[in-house]
């Protein structure tokens, strides 16, 4: 009987232990758990290589508003070309004009005798134009810091009887460089506003 014994007992754990690997072998996964933390972040790559230069574009070009510009009258003897007698004299102040502007960029100025809603924008400058029967001069002068505009009439910026400004100017300086090479595909005739406009998004 005592040798028997501890067989008796051996049987029971071994059911016992082929059970629990049975379980643990066939039964269904639990649940997946929460996510975990998000770890830390690596470090930067390296930059990549510079970009090819990009055309010359508008962005060196300046330009101003439609500026109002009074006319006094001066001396009939200060300014005098061929039969065309200047007397009258103004300016618009332009801070960009330094003596590399004048020594190698471009300025344009031109005058819209209309309104804004209505326009009629010609360049300066203006020589024997008929408008409303008087034969019209205006020839800008360029000195450092400011745009001076002579004339034989009052071409100052008035109202007209709508009480709407019209005779105002605007000037364009173009730097040295960029007006001779123009932006990829750009057509511009600096003589024709409309073209101006267009290719500088101008709005008046």
């Amino acid at each position: 009987m005592k040798t028997n014994m501890p067989r008796v007992l051996y049987v029971p754990l071994l059911l016992l232990a082929l059970f629990v690997a049975a379980c643990g072998k066939d039964g269904d996964a639990g649940p997946a758990g929460p996510a975990g933390p998000a770890g830390p972040g690596g470090a930067a790559g390296p930059g990549g290589p510079a970009g090819p230069k990009g055309d010359p574009g508008t962005a060196n070009v300046i330009y101003s508003d439609w500026l109002d510009v009074g006319f006094p009258e001066i001396d009939t003897n200060v300014v005098a070309v061929g039969d065309t007698i200047f007397t009258f004299f103004g300016g618009m102040n332009a801070p960009k004009i330094d003596a590399d502007m004048l020594a190698k960029g471009d300025i344009k100025v031109y005058i819209n005798f209309r309104t804004a809603a209505n326009p009629l924008v010609m360049p300066l400058p203006v020589a024997d134009f008929a408008f409303f029967g008087i034969f019209v001069n205006i020839t800008p002068l360029f000195t450092v810091g400011a745009v001076n505009l002579v004339s034989n009439i009052d071409a100052g910026t008035g109202l007209n009887a709508q009480n709407e400004k019209v005779w105002q100017y605007r000037y364009i300086l173009i730097p040295g460089g960029v007006a001779a090479r123009k932006a990829a595909g750009a057509d511009v005739d600096w003589n024709n506003y409309k073209s101006v406009q267009k290719y500088l998004n101008l709005k008046d």
